[in-house]
């Protein structure tokens, strides 16, 4: 199983970058979002609940997510994950299974945080988006889709998004293996992405391994005037 790790800031276009990459496959490709994996608290009353820092990478259960794809590796299967925004509860759906696929996407905003979770990604893409672009589309999603006033947006941004956004998401860019500017509808990107995973997973179906001039992007595969960035680790 291939693991790809999307990370970015709020509203930067994970999602919508993991479902492009998904319909650009000809294989099983499953996305979860770490929204799903985070911590529930039935205990406490709403009016707790909501001031709680669901922003913090704490909040997440990073535990519970690589056990989940420790099975899926097994060729397990795993009940469906889910979040109540409304609520602020965990809405998991246990008898809908979801089985081993050939490429596993993972977005979040602290997806980088766990250096276990890291390990397992055989790439690890970083969404780089004007932050006053990711709060309109943050804006727009939280009232549309997540029931929030704009009151409770802008104190929630002020409060914990740009604060955390600061300590940490924004330094994960230099966990990443390259960096896509201008979100996820970035056509270069998925193309170059789909191509790389295309000839991962093929070379695992027939168990041969790739040298390293076809497993990895080079910078003259990527020009940066397209709004697509290569970010250097040491290992290019």
């Amino acid at each position: 199983m291939i693991i790809v790790g999307i990370c970015g800031a709020s509203g930067s276009g994970k999602s919508t970058l993991a479902k492009r990459i998904q319909d650009s496959l000809a294989c099983s490709c499953t996305i979860i979002g770490q929204d799903c994996y985070y911590r529930s608290f039935p205990e406490l009353p709403f009016s707790e609940r909501i001031k709680l820092n669901y922003d913090e990478p704490e909040i997440f259960d990073f535990d519970e997510l690589l056990s989940d794809i420790a099975l899926l590796e097994a060729g397990q299967p795993i009940p469906t994950k889910g979040y109540d925004y409304v609520n602020y509860l965990r809405a998991d759906t246990p008898d809908r299974l979801i089985q081993p696929p050939e490429v596993l996407v993972l977005e979040g905003i602290h997806m980088f945080y766990d250096k276990r979770l890291c390990e397992k990604m055989s790439l690890k893409v970083y969404l780089h988006v004007d932050v006053d672009i990711c709060l309109l589309r943050r804006i727009k999603r939280d009232i549309k889709s997540r029931g929030r006033s704009i009151d409770n947006i802008a104190e929630q941004y002020l409060e914990t998004v740009k604060p955390v956004y600061e300590k940490y998401i924004v330094n994960y860019i230099n966990d990443a293996d390259f960096a896509v500017m201008r979100g996820g509808k970035n056509k270069m990107a998925i193309d170059a992405i789909s191509a790389y995973l295309t000839t991962k997973v093929l070379a695992e179906r027939f168990g041969t391994e790739q040298d390293s001039a076809s497993a990895s992007f080079s910078y003259d595969e990527i020009p940066d005037q397209d709004g697509f960035i290569t970010v250097p680790t040491g290992e290019k």
